[in-house]
């Protein structure tokens, strides 16, 4: 079982823009005084350099295009809605708001299977959205993939039964609490346990400060340290700049790079920079677009491939 793979699939935006129906709740999001088109190009831009950067690294990029018809703002956030799994599974997401469930396209199944990627089975939990219930992937699941623990910070894009329904099927065992962030002078659940924190290989990068609740604060931190992982804290201010959004994944010869957006790099301090480079290089790119609009960063733009090869 291995926490990073070498392999992600990205899917390149042709509509990008503000989602109105995902901002209601992510307050990431923000709206900038440009044309859509504009900001389409902007987008795109931003996220050709970065796969250039992560290929140049060596890391393998599946890129597949979104459908220009589909009308999807948010297609280039791909971890949301699906998840591939090391024994051949593939798990698809209920998704809370009802334009990014156009994002699901059999296509890129077809696409990894032409990549002699091997797909065995498919646990499909989208029926969920006709009772109003979600579970946004690997934005609402941090997964240890070694310890099979699945860490989730509850919000409307994570319902608790839903977790633990998958932890059942998946074999892990179900970390949840509650994370805030403050909006307006209110404490309110951050949307994606994604942006609070990341799970390495040797090491955390968690803004605890979210974690309002101290039993749950000291459980998160105590499984942590149980596991031998080094925790690296974020303040809130950091992970606004999206610093608890990064990716560990291989390049060349096995070489393992924290992956992160500029902003992210440049919120961090010298000593957080230190902790992480004992590790692994860290490899970043400007994504300020991206982030704004979407109110995501480098992480949701990348779903880990597992899948065993044909």
């Amino acid at each position: 079982m291995q926490q990073t793979t070498n392999t992600i699939l990205m899917v390149r935006p042709v509509k990008f823009r503000m989602n109105e129906q995902t901002a209601v709740n992510n307050y990431f999001q923000e709206d900038i005084d440009l044309k859509t088109s504009e900001i389409n190009l902007k987008a795109q831009e931003e996220f050709d350099a970065f796969v250039d950067k992560l290929r140049a690294a060596g890391i393998t990029v599946i890129v597949e295009n979104d459908d220009e018809l589909a009308d999807t703002p948010d297609s280039i956030f791909p971890n949301n809605w699906v998840s591939f799994h090391e024994n051949g599974d593939v798990v698809i997401y209920p998704m809370f708001a009802e334009n990014r469930r156009k994002e699901r396209r059999d296509e890129i199944f077809m696409r990894l299977e032409d990549e002699r990627y091997s797909i065995k089975h498919i646990i499909d939990y989208t029926s969920a959205e006709d009772e109003g219930f979600f579970l946004e992937g690997t934005g609402s699941l941090a997964l240890d993939r070694v310890n099979r623990k699945a860490y989730c910070a509850l919000s409307p894009r994570a319902d608790e039964e839903l977790v633990i329904e998958f932890c059942e099927d998946m074999e892990y065992t179900p970390i949840i609490f509650t994370a805030n962030q403050t909006v307006d002078g209110e404490r309110l659940p951050i949307y994606h346990t994604n942006v609070m924190m990341c799970l390495a290989e040797n090491f955390a990068v968690i803004c605890l400060d979210s974690i309002d609740d101290s039993k749950e604060r000291k459980a998160v931190a105590k499984s942590l340290k149980d596991d031998g992982k080094e925790i690296i804290a974020i303040t809130e201010a950091q992970m606004h700049s999206f610093a608890g959004n990064m990716l560990q994944l291989k390049g060349k010869n096995d070489q393992l790079y924290l992956v992160m957006s500029e902003a992210a790099h440049l919120s961090l301090r010298t000593d957080q920079i230190n902790a992480i480079e004992k590790h692994c290089p860290i490899l970043s790119s400007s994504l300020e677009t991206i982030e704004t609009c979407g109110g995501g960063s480098a992480r949701c733009m990348m779903a880990e491939v597992f899948l065993p090869r044909n």
